[in-house]
């Protein structure tokens, strides 16, 4: 790169054509004509020497060398944001950024039409991504792909900055008449019943395994499913028994399935935010971890309330017709 040639708005740039993969889209969101933009792509492209997008039939795709510096260039445009914006606060109303947030489907699927809603009103020129969580573990936050992580958040690198909201707790579901809501459920019957589990690397235990093996039972796994959003669906149509975290238990309602207490043991699930010290003094990034957490305080709420419900479910629909033999 010839270091002389690019200035900030450049770089400025560059992050946005990477992020779009259009020249077309990155002028909109840059507030320029198309033409205009072109030059300003023609001059990165002499300042990196590298193509940096290429024709791929219709579309535009970034070099291996785009990619490989995206993550840099990002990181210094953040970086350089915060500078700027550190004297004072920011203005949400002309703020135009773009946040990807990693986090598991089903948190997009019960929260994101209030998280858009929240934007439109404070934010109108943000716009949220949501990335869904890889079956292999990346730096995501680290490398830039992800400016906020949000769900149970395991690390302890020095390099993320973490905060704990509260502690959510699993719960069962199943579809209505299902064979375990014709009486108490004791861990026995709800061992006896075929389980399906959310793993997005394909794992056929978890935390349920080890509560029931205290107890001297265990539980047959039929399959996994890679999100939960899939595994509600499968549910619906079937004797399983899935799991959900009783903060987006609205989503198993919405499809019409009961929830209930899981009869064990269990250990709380953690949920909290993560992202890179690089964010920490942005002003546009603490209104969005402020969003994620007002939105999380609600779903706390929401929890409980659907697991007071849930708690009679057996109660209510003992006697229920359904499809399959009684466990």
């Amino acid at each position: 790169m010839t270091h002389s040639a690019m200035d900030l708005n450049l770089l400025t740039a560059l992050d946005v054509l990477l992020e779009e993969c259009s020249v077309s889209g990155a002028a909109e969101r840059m507030h320029l004509s198309e033409p205009a933009m072109s030059r300003t792509l023609g001059r990165i492209r002499k300042a990196v020497g590298d193509p940096i997008l290429v024709r791929a039939g219709r579309a535009m795709v970034p070099t291996p060398h785009a990619l490989a510096i995206h993550a840099e260039v990002r990181a210094v445009v953040e970086r350089a944001r915060t500078l700027f914006a550190a004297a004072g606060d920011v203005d949400l109303r002309t703020l135009s950024r773009t946040f990807t947030v990693l986090a598991h489907d089903v948190f997009a699927a019960a929260y994101g039409a209030a998280l858009f809603e929240r934007a439109r009103v404070e934010a109108p020129g943000v716009r949220l991504k949501f990335l869904a969580e890889s079956h292999v573990d990346t730096p995501a936050l680290r490398e830039g792909v992800a400016d906020l992580e949000v769900g149970v958040i395991d690390t302890r690198a020095p390099e993320v900055c973490t905060e704990h909201l509260f502690d959510d707790r699993m719960v069962a579901c199943v579809r209505p008449g299902h064979p375990l809501l014709r009486g108490p459920i004791t861990p026995a019957r709800f061992a006896a019943a075929d389980h399906l589990i959310v793993s997005r690397r394909g794992k056929l235990h978890g935390p349920i395994d080890g509560a029931l093996a205290e107890l001297g039972l265990t539980r047959r796994v039929v399959g996994t499913a890679p999100t939960f959003p899939s595994s509600l669906f499968i549910l619906t149509a079937s004797d399983l028994v899935g799991l959900v975290t009783g903060s987006v238990s609205a989503v198993a309602e919405q499809l019409g399935l009961k929830t209930f207490d899981i009869p064990l043991d269990l250990p709380p699930v953690p949920l909290g935010l993560a992202w890179h010290p690089r964010h920490d003094a942005d002003p546009g990034h603490a209104w969005l971890r402020r969003c994620m957490g007002d939105t999380l305080a609600t779903a706390l709420t929401v929890g409980t309330s659907s697991a007071a419900e849930g708690a009679s479910v057996a109660e209510q629909t003992s006697g229920a017709e359904g499809p399959s033999t009684p466990v």
